[in-house]
């Protein structure tokens, strides 16, 4: 068993929208393809993998560093012990050999785009759900048939005005969700308070309504909207200062009383540690959205779960960043809180499969093998595309 060859190309977000600190209408995404030399029906086994949206297409270090390392690695030293299977821990030590500690930056979202299609491979090669795979062995079997997901959006679009807002979120809810998040912090206080009084018309209370800063506060700023939402009962404030800033999460935690939720640009297992150490976050109350691709992949998004539950947090309390299929298979098998999703934006790589439908804002995973990429026609294809007249 080997990797026969690795794939990758640069592909756009089709978004042109902001939050309170960037547009995406230049941003990309990094696709991936492992090939095996493991044939199911006929043909070859192929892990599929991406980044997350809000980090550009890391080609660079994908082609000069990470799957060079890959490609010259002796087979051998890529595989479980027995030989039955890749081991995305052996390849995670393969991919970072010569890689200085620290620097969290870059080289994690493309070491977890390429850790994405290496689980992909894995489930298929086991013939079974990535979910299934990992609730057997990281979760003693115990699998969450459905996952929790709310609704990503409310971003500030060219023209769009209040109403343009309530017409989104009154689509989510009619598509089955029943919470929404919306951007702030991209306007002044008083045109985002209009906003999320708009917002709580239609979706009917706070905690059906979270809120996200994306970490462009200053202190003073951010307990000043603290001060503002505190009698609003959001679902959660999310991002309020700079994501390394944890003796600044420490003085929001200490005087907003509702959840705060951060953690989606932190990326590595230390400074996650650092934040639960440091950043006064309350273990029966706040939401950590640590995204596994952004962060070295699944492998790392483990250790990190260990080091929470060593701290007293539960898996629960846990509702990663992404939107994606792979996010959503990882929250199913290893118990998280939930998983977020983005139903109108970030195509082709929000969203999930395409038959999948959300219900009391619950969405039941497909029973095929691997994370099922395949089964999102739009995503699909550009794989299909990074593949053709490939060596396969």
């Amino acid at each position: 068993m080997r990797i026969t060859n690795v794939l990758e190309r640069s592909a756009p977000l089709d978004s042109a929208i902001r939050n309170a600190v960037i547009d995406f209408s230049q941003m990309t995404a990094s696709c991936v393809a492992v090939v095996t030399d493991v044939v199911r029906a006929g043909k070859p086994v192929i892990g599929y993998g991406f980044n997350s949206n809000g980090r550009y297409a890391q080609g660079g270090i994908l082609r000069e560093r990470i799957i060079p390392r890959l490609l010259a690695a002796n087979p051998e030293n890529l595989l479980t012990d027995d030989g039955s299977n890749l081991c995305p821990f052996k390849a995670q030590q393969v991919m970072m050999a010569n890689e200085k500690p620290g620097g969290h930056g870059e080289r994690s979202v493309a070491v977890g785009t390429v850790d994405m299609a290496l689980w992909d491979a894995v489930a298929k090669i086991e013939e079974q759900p990535l979910s299934r795979l990992l609730a057997r062995r990281y979760n003693g079997s115990q699998l969450d048939e459905r996952v929790y997901v709310y609704a990503a959006g409310g971003y500030y679009y060219p023209g769009k005005q209040l109403q343009g807002l309530q017409d989104e979120f009154r689509r989510y809810l009619d598509l089955g969700y029943d919470a929404c998040k919306m951007k702030i912090g991209g306007a002044d206080l008083d045109e985002d308070l209009r906003r999320i009084e708009a917002a709580l018309k239609v979706v009917g209370d706070g905690q059906r309504l979270a809120v996200d800063a994306n970490a462009r506060f200053d202190v003073p700023t951010a307990l000043q909207y603290a001060d503002a939402l505190q009698s609003l009962g959001l679902k959660w404030y999310e991002e309020p200062v700079d994501p390394l800033d944890y003796a600044a999460h420490a003085e929001i935690a200490a005087a907003y009383d509702g959840p705060l939720a951060t953690g989606e640009n932190l990326f590595s297992m230390p400074d996650a540690r650092n934040l639960i150490r440091h950043g006064g976050l309350q273990a029966d109350r706040d939401i950590l959205q640590f995204d596994p691709v952004l962060s070295y992949g699944l492998v790392e998004y483990l250790r990190t779960l260990e080091m929470l539950e060593s701290n007293g947090w539960s898996r629960r309390r846990c509702i990663p960043h992404g939107g994606h299929q792979f996010a959503l298979h990882i929250a199913a098998g290893l118990g998280l809180g939930g998983n977020e999703s983005y139903p109108e934006v970030f195509q082709p790589f929000g969203g999930f499969a395409d038959e999948c439908d959300i219900e009391n804002g619950m969405i039941r995973l497909p029973n095929v093998p691997g994370i099922g990429i395949e089964l999102k026609s739009d995503l699909m294809a550009v794989f299909d595309e990074l593949v053709a007249g490939a060596k396969l």
